[in-house]
């Protein structure tokens, strides 16, 4: 993407998960991969009132080159792209937010799930929430900045995209989602379409039957789903 429109797209991208509450205060960061390097929010900026000329630009070695500090999290960021690009190699934005449905699901107790490396956040309940996002392994609680969610990413991507089900989000325990695509406006619907499933899920407050076998099938077939 060209540098100018991918500063533009971020802005645009973070003042609307701003103004529609899919982010809070200075919760959460933007990257766009580009030709030379990466672009990604400052630290502690907020995503309704960012300026595109103050977006923190990174080459390709991890060195910052212009603008306000960049996220803490550029390092996660660029071990996504490396990674999911095995699979993807259109990928080319990633979000975060600490979206609060998402998050919540993060924190009840799940005792049959316990022996998983990887939990599934969610079970397949929509198909717009299979053909859209795909499944979403939940990644241990570490603290925010530590290099054992980027180990631990790394590891649910790769392990991902072997099966043949590459990811397009993971959720990080206690923290909220990085969701990712190629494109700014198609990560921002991944980020949208894994809340708001979320949002159902937590909602219903019972248990939900996901999606038949049979189900699945018939989105594979018509969509080519990765499920």
């Amino acid at each position: 993407m060209i540098e100018q429109l991918a500063r533009e797209e971020i802005c645009r991208v973070g003042k609307s998960l701003f103004d529609r509450s899919y982010v809070h205060a200075t919760a959460g960061n933007i990257s766009v991969r580009i030709k030379d390097g990466f672009l990604i929010t400052p630290t502690d900026a907020c995503l309704g009132f960012l300026d595109p000329d103050r977006l923190a630009k990174i080459d390709i070695h991890g060195r910052q080159l212009s603008g306000d500090k960049a996220s803490k999290t550029m390092a996660l960021h660029a071990a996504i792209y490396s990674k999911a690009s095995q699979f993807d190699p259109d990928t080319s934005c990633i979000i975060h937010t600490h979206s609060s449905h998402c998050v919540t699901l993060t924190l009840e107790p799940n005792d049959a799930k316990r022996d998983e490396i990887f939990p599934e956040l969610l079970p397949a309940i929509t198909p717009y929430f299979v053909m859209k996002v795909g499944h979403v392994p939940t990644i241990p609680y570490a603290s925010p900045g530590s290099v054992k969610t980027i180990e631990f990413i790394e590891r649910a991507i790769e392990m991902y995209g072997v099966a043949g089900t590459p990811l397009r989000a993971c959720m990080l325990s206690r923290l909220g989602p990085y969701a990712w695509n190629n494109s700014p406006s198609s990560a921002m619907a991944t980020l949208e379409e894994l809340e708001e499933t979320a949002k159902i899920f937590y909602l219903k407050n019972a248990p939900i039957k996901p999606l038949t076998d049979v189900q699945l099938n018939e989105l594979r077939t018509a969509f080519a789903v990765r499920w």
